[in-house]
């Protein structure tokens, strides 16, 4: 994961369930790293790829959501 790949996580994080409504879009990702619409996209694949990230809609209404699994055990 590249350093701005980490931060884009880091502030998903930061920013809870509702921080990015109805999830990060490339254009958020490229405001959030300063970097080119290319970049962005080549950069969300990969975070889909090693499964940081989950990923719906196409073209313009791509989103992208952290892939967080909750897993709940019981204590008896």
């Amino acid at each position: 994961m590249n350093e701005r790949q980490a931060r884009v996580i880091a502030r998903m994080f930061r920013e809870g369930i509702d921080g990015f409504t109805d999830g990060l879009s490339a254009a958020n990702y490229i405001t959030i790293t300063g970097t080119s619409r290319a970049t962005a996209t080549r950069d969300l694949h990969e975070l889909v790829a090693m499964g940081a990230l989950t990923q719906t809609g196409m073209l313009k209404s791509t989103r992208y959501q952290l892939a967080i699994t909750l897993c709940l055990t019981s204590v008896y």
